[in-house]
């Protein structure tokens, strides 16, 4: 005798095909999954950005080899009273590209070494790396002095 459910018999259901309110579907639900990430992904854009801004720390000097440098390297000084140096020759601002041109024998891809006074500003700094940039010298090193160990 075939078991009862809901006034019809199992056999009847099976013989049939009308369980379809009974099947289980065997996929997993990624809604709250993708809600989740959503969430996450929000956070961590947020907090990101303030983990870098306005922390103020004192480095250390470096450990590290100094790198090779090239035989004959072009050095870009500006000196405190904010003249710029190529090399060891002083020019003006508005020579600096023509005079780089000449010391690189105008390959825009070689690195250019700029150092700079203590006493320059944050901001002239950054109008010679301007100027350096316009001029198309975008490989750039910063010379700093080696305190040693």
């Amino acid at each position: 005798m075939a078991a009862k459910l809901g006034g019809r018999s199992l056999s009847a259901l099976g013989s049939r095909g009308e369980a379809s309110d009974l099947d289980v579907t065997h996929e997993i639900n990624v809604t709250p999954f993708i809600d989740v990430m959503l969430v996450l992904l929000i956070i961590f854009m947020v907090a990101a950005p303030l983990a870098t801004v306005d922390i103020g720390v004192d480095l250390p000097a470096t450990a590290a080899e100094p790198q090779p440098r090239p035989d004959k390297p072009v050095f870009v000084t500006v000196k405190a009273d904010l003249a710029i140096a190529v090399g060891e020759e002083t020019i003006a601002r508005d020579a600096l590209s023509l005079s780089l041109d000449t010391a690189t024998k105008g390959r825009k891809d070689e690195r250019i070494y700029l150092r700079a006074d203590k006493a320059v500003s944050y901001g002239d700094l950054m109008e010679v790396m301007n100027i350096l940039r316009n001029a198309g010298y975008l490989k750039v090193a910063l010379v700093g002095l080696d305190r040693g160990n």
